[in-house]
This record gives structure tokens, C-alpha cells and sequence, in this order.
């Protein structure tokens, strides 16, 4: 594939899957779409806090016409959470900071049904990553 996908291709073919074996699949298959992550950033730094896996997330700037616009990328060791990052970059990649702030990335979620499919350690660790992308587009907007 030539792009990434967007979060609503993502969802429509989350609703196309009839069971959550066939969705966790596809979980771990988009994470393996996921632009690989260069050694040099496996750093402290950029390493997420309370995730039970280890998580990297490195954000980057792109200034254009319209303003700054975030990207993104990262790992994890789990396949499941690479899978999780993927759909948590189609959902806030290439977008600016207060399109980030604005978006209930809760309700975003919400709309895959993963909540209720994710074990609590999954779902914390989904939250980290979520608070880590904001307080990078907060940053920004300070």
C-alpha cells in the first residue's frame, strides 16, 4: 500500500469483520504496515509510560501553509500494541495540534468497540499513547 490507512477505512473494514478473532487479526496485520522504527529512537525519551509493553512513539513537526502538522511514528514489542498504534496514528497523523486536542479520541475508539475488547493493562497502556500524542500537541500550542 502506497499510503497509510485512514482511521475511517480502518473502521469500515473493522464493521466489515464478523468476529473479534478475524478484528484482532487485522489489529496485528495493520500493525505490521507501521514504517519501522530506527534503533537510534528506541531512547528513554521516547519510550511511553504505563504500558505494559514497550512502547516508543516519536512525534515530529511539518510546517506548512496551513501551520504546524504532527507525525508520527513508533513501536511496540507486543504485536497486538503495534496494531493499537497504527489505528492511533490514522486516527492523528498529519493532523495539527488543535485538531489533536480537539478530537475525543475516547469516542474514536468507541466507534471500533475496542474498549470492551481490550484488557485493562491494553486499555491503560492505549491511554498512555493517547496522552503522550496530546502532550506533544499541547507543547505546541503553549
Amino acid at each position: 500500500m502506497d499510503r497509510p490507512m485512514t482511521f475511517d477505512e480502518i473502521r469500515d473494514n473493522f464493521a466489515f469483520l464478523d468476529d473479534w478473532e478475524d478484528r484482532y487479526r487485522y489489529i496485528i496485520e495493520l500493525g505490521k504496515t507501521l514504517a519501522p522504527l530506527p534503533d537510534a529512537e528506541r531512547t528513554e525519551a521516547n519510550k511511553v509510560r504505563g504500558c505494559a509493553s514497550q512502547v516508543w512513539l516519536v512525534t515530529r513537526t511539518e510546517q506548512g501553509d496551513d501551520g504546524v502538522r504532527l507525525h508520527f511514528t513508533g513501536d511496540s514489542d507486543a504485536h497486538i500494541v503495534k496494531g493499537l498504534i497504527a489505528i492511533l496514528f490514522a486516527a492523528s497523523d498529519g493532523r495539527t495540534p488543535a485538531e489533536i486536542l480537539a478530537t475525543d479520541t475516547d469516542a474514536v475508539f468507541d466507534t471500533l468497540g475496542l474498549k470492551a475488547h481490550l484488557s485493562s493493562q491494553r486499555s491503560n497502556g492505549l491511554a498512555s499513547m493517547v496522552r503522550r500524542i496530546r502532550e506533544d500537541a499541547a507543547k505546541l500550542t503553549a
